[in-house]
């Protein structure tokens, strides 16, 4: 028989769907409704990990998210996912899990061994021992430190499931569905505001279905059924149930992690396995209770010692009897409950051990009802290997004595689950009645109800949870109208509110603070001894609070006894910084689609369809696919297609998609002010329906990018940047406008994707263009020259725009349509260039005549140059402030010795150069520190009938004329060059402003 520790009755499991899973390779039979903790607690299994340092035998500690212990690894190969809470896992059909940190298994563990060697293993034992032979650091002591310690292994093959991303929006967001959440939610619904509400557990209601309570004469769990069956059926109600909100950025902007279809086998067609919601929230209510603290003495760590709290969770939500024969041990009334519970589910309890020296009369009355003696006393030491066997406790008097038990519920009181107000830099504040920290500064629009303010019972919590909500949704723009029904008149039972803290017992054993991380009492003694006192200093030397859970169940005890050991108060001593986020998010869910081929996704331009028809090669251009060129039927080499391209432009006209150029709209009263200073050029004075080139710098000084910009109308620009800096020049431009010039009248539009735009250059270019432009407009040499800017509209009607610019030194303009009409665009560009053998070109012909022409671009722009070193120094205006100005005027920028650009050529017309090639005096070694510069590009020149680039040479300006080598190792090239200016076609620039 199995599930021998199933309570009879009772419960929200589904006894009619019996669910069939495994553990560690043995099957075991569960419930609908059950978390794996609970259906292993229901066939008895009480050992189901070791620990991360010691490998000391882990039992199940808590029920929910908290959980230090009873981590495992779910599914297997490719689905393997470690590190998984059995506490929130949901069983199903075929589920099969397996217990980590251990070998070769859990119940004979051959690292137990560590355990014995526990003073060497003491806090910060790594920063003290390993350190000779410092060779035998990465042979020896890192692969077995990691192979002794660690948190379950990571699947060995791609994740075959899928993660999603969405956004979504609200007027109040309520975080946890408990009692306060519920009445939060409820209240601000009936206000009408739309409504979100998320509870990180599989089934809302929180401790109303953990805990034997009353309201208005009715079981709690079933007021919570009926208050969430109001709030469906409100249609501007969202509820999201295993939906963690796991962060909280600015803006109202909260990161939650829904767990869609975890609690199945594999996700359904269609579905991803979680999905990660930005919720934009005008309001937000944070109602996500509280957490109970363990209780500090030795042998704590024990498969058996539970949370009182949790212990009810098992009894009344999933029907499971965690032991047969328990002790208390608690320095609160809350714990009176669980032994009334556990009395009633048929549990033996052996005793209520209370260290307060006067136990109040609510508990004197709850444990005479349940026949339970008092013992007013601590809990010296808990005893038992694999299990709990017995607990031994001093008395008041000084005895020890012993109880036999399998089941220790221990409380040492609730912490407010405050980690969500802190993550904008809010500090919690300490509040000594309560002996717990409290919200401080809260995100802005968030408000806090129930037990996460630290104060009040259940009456008290739904009550603030109504008053949160109302507030929250009036806030919002919403008029408050009477509570409903179900959170107006409330009555419950007594709420059990004594408590006196209790931080640590001083007896026998290893007394674990965290549990996850094997922190115990001994290691904040031994960090205060060696100076590690300050909180921030205590966990990264200890590692308190570092693990998954964020110090959830440890960091208010540990701070405590810092506290007291250095004669300060907790609030003194502080607390360390809750980040996000809250609970542990897969990088699945971080990455969603962006995966494989979507972790980039393949940008087409809206000419891709056309250039395929055309026989297009493509290559990548960041994420777009761009056309490299088009062979024709009997050229085999992309070198005979290029040269073929070029000639065809030089000699007549072709069309390139330059859609991949950064196209950003910037409008406002103020755009030529805010050009003024992200330009290093003047711009106030460029005349509407002008252009002109522009430099751009990083704030130290080195060039960011170039592009051209349009002046349409007095107050509207059109920037153009390069394809690789597009993204990265819009970041600087809103950074520059948000916060350098935040008063600015200007306003930014990325346009990249809205706007088709095609090159069309050669002598014969404005030929093909006078066919398409409408008559209205002159594109003349006289009424459109070089430079010249303007909307206009071609093929009866459509709107464009069209640029004098050129890239390609030849007469050239650059025609942009929406990009709807791109393709159609360049089909009628080739139809109207018919009879001048118009030829599409690609990337390899628009670079070779780049480099003909000594146009800086990608390579010459990487990071690391400077306008001076471009032969840009013109461009940095004397009269003006602009970003990087001060900068770049540092002496070591300005140096004429710096590389600067350079154009090169074989001596021998027949050899080729390739970029990445090192400039070398002719005589010199071939080493590093006889090299004077670099290739930057390289192109053969059908204009030349050679191999020629360019490239960066120390005093580069100042040796023309001069022969180097360009020696190449990689290729095993060593050529001689001359040094020659960077312009090799139409030196004086006649052709383009032909």
């Amino acid at each position: 028989m199995t599930q021998l520790f199933r309570v009879p009755n009772g419960g929200l499991i589904d006894r009619e769907t019996a669910v069939q899973f495994a553990f560690d390779g043995k099957s075991y039979q569960g419930y609908a409704g059950d978390t794996l903790a609970s259906a292993l607690l229901a066939n008895g299994v009480r050992l189901v990990g070791r620990s991360f340092k010691y490998h000391r035998p882990r039992g199940i500690l808590s029920a929910g998210a908290e959980e230090p212990n009873a981590l495992c690894e779910l599914r297997g190969g490719a689905r393997r996912e470690p590190n998984t809470r059995m506490t929130t896992a949901e069983i199903f059909d075929g589920l099969c899990a397996n217990s980590q940190n251990r070998y070769p298994s859990l119940n004979f563990d051959l690292l137990a061994v560590i355990s014995l060697a526990g003073p060497v293993f003491s806090a910060g034992f790594y920063y003290k021992t390993f350190m000779w032979p410092a060779s035998f650091w990465e042979k020896l002591y890192e692969p077995m430190i990691r192979r002794a310690a660690g948190l379950g292994r990571a699947a060995p093959a791609p994740d075959p499931d899928t993660y999603e991303k969405a956004t979504a929006f609200c007027d109040v967001l309520v975080i946890g569905a408990g009692a306060a959440g519920i009445a939060a939610a409820l209240a601000a619904a009936h206000t009408g505001a739309r409504v979100i509400l998320c509870e990180e557990d599989f089934v809302a209601g929180g401790r109303l279905h953990a805990d034997r309570r009353q309201i208005n004469g009715y079981a709690a769990s079933q007021w919570a059924d009926t208050a969430l069956a109001d709030l469906c059926a409100l249609p501007n109600v969202t509820l999201m149930v295993r939906t963690a909100v796991v962060a909280v950025y600015d803006g109202g902007t909260y990161a939650a992690l829904q767990r869609v279809s975890d609690h199945l086998i594999t996700p359904l067609p269609h579905q991803p396995r979680q999905r990660l919601w930005r919720i934009v929230a005008k309001h937000t209510v944070l109602a996500a209770g509280a957490i109970e603290r363990p209780l500090v003495f030795g042998g704590n760590d024990k498969p058996g010692v539970m949370l009182a709290g949790s212990v009810r969770t098992y009894i009344n939500r999933f029907a499971v009897r965690p032991g047969t024969r328990a002790v208390v041990f608690a320095n609160n009334d809350d714990a009176a409950r669980t032994v009334a519970d556990l009395a009633e589910s048929g549990i033996t309890v052996v005793a209520f051990i209370d260290p307060r020296p006067a136990a109040s009369e609510f508990l004197r009355a709850s444990l005479a009802t349940s026949r339970v003696p008092l013992i007013t006393g601590v809990v010296d030491h808990a005893s038992g290997f694999s299990k709990l066997s017995a607990v031994h406790v001093r008395t008041e008097n000084g005895k020890l004595e012993t109880l036999s038990c399998d089941l220790l519920a221990m409380s040492g009181g609730f912490m407010p689950n405050i980690h969500l107000t802190t993550h904008l830099g809010g500090k919690p504040v300490w509040q000594g009645d309560v002996a717990a920290f409290v919200p401080g500064t809260l995100p802005p629009t968030m408000l806090v109800a129930g037990a996460a303010t630290g104060e009040g019972g259940l009456a008290a919590g739904i009550a603030q949870g109504a008053r949160a909500g109302a507030d929250a949704a009036h806030s919002a723009g919403f008029v408050p109208v009477q509570f409903p029904a179900a959170i107006t008149v409330l009555c419950t039972d007594d709420d059990a509110l004594g408590f006196a803290p209790l931080w640590h017992v001083d007896g026998r054993g290893k007394a674990f603070i965290d549990f996850q991380n094997d922190v115990t009492a001994t290691d904040v003694k031994l960090a205060a001894v060696e100076g590690f006192r300050s909180v921030e200093h205590l966990k990264r030397y200890t590692t308190l609070g570092m693990a998954t859970d964020q110090g959830k169940t440890a960091n208010v005890n540990g701070l405590a006894l810092m506290a007291e050991i250095t004669e300060r108060t907790i609030a003194q001593t502080g607390t360390t910084r809750f980040r996000p986020p809250y609970a542990p998010v897969a990088i699945g869910a971080l990455a969603g689609h962006h995966r494989g081929a979507h972790f980039r996704a393949t940008r087409l331009t809206p000419t891709h369809a056309w250039a395929t028809g055309q026989g297009a090669v493509f290559t990548d251009a960041g994420q777009w696919k761009r056309a490299q060129y088009f062979p024709a039927a009997a050229e085999t080499d992309w070198l005979d297609a290029t040269i073929r391209e070029v000639r065809s432009v030089r000699a007549s006209v072709g069309i390139c998609d330059v859609t991949t150029l950064g196209k950003i709209d910037i409008q406002g009263a103020d755009a030529a002010e805010f050009l003024e200073h992200v330009y290093t050029n003047s711009w106030k004075n460029l005349a509407i329906g002008r252009a002109r080139y522009g430099l751009m710098l990083r704030e130290d000084g080195f060039v960011l990018d170039d592009g051209t910009t349009a002046r349409l109308s007095d107050d509207r620009y059109i920037m153009t940047t390069t394809t690789a800096n597009a993204a990265r020049v819009f970041q600087h431009l809103e950074f520059c406008r948000q916060v350098l010039w935040s008063g600015y009248d200007v306003h930014l539009i990325s346009a990249t994707e809205a706007w088709a735009q095609i090159a069309v250059a050669g002598p014969r270019a404005r030929e093909v263009l006078r066919k398409l432009i409408d008559p209205a407009y002159d594109i003349s040499n006289e009424a459109f020259p070089y430079m010249a800017a303007g909307e206009v509209t071609l093929c009866g009607g459509v709107m464009g725009r069209l640029f004098r610019l050129s890239f390609s030194g030849e007469l050239a303009y650059e025609i942009a349509v929406p990009a709807r009409f791109g393709q159609a665009l360049a089909e009628a560009l080739m139809a109207a260039g018919d009879e001048f053998s118009i030829t599409p070109y690609g990337l390899e012909a628009l670079a070779v005549m780049r480099i003909e022409k000594g146009h800086a671009a990608g390579a010459e722009l990487n990071g690391t140059t400077t306008a001076h070193d471009l032969g840009l120094a013109k461009l940095l205006s004397r009269k003006k402030d602009f970003v990087g100005r001060v900068m770049a005027e540092r002496p070591a920028l300005t140096d004429a010795a710096r590389p600067g650009l350079v154009g090169f050529r074989p001596l021998d017309t027949t050899a080729r150069v390739r970029g990445g090639a090192q400039f070398l005096p002719p005589t010199a070694d071939a080493t590093a520190a006889n090299a004077q510069g670099h290739v930057t590009s390289a192109a053969f020149s059908p204009h030349l009938g050679q191999w020629i680039g360019l490239g960066l040479l120390t005093n580069g300006a100042t040796r023309h004329g001069e022969v180097l080598r360009a020696y190449d190792p990689v290729r095993g090239n060593d050529t001689q060059v001359e040094i020659v200016p960077p312009v090799f076609y139409d030196v004086q620039g006649t052709r383009l402003h032909g």
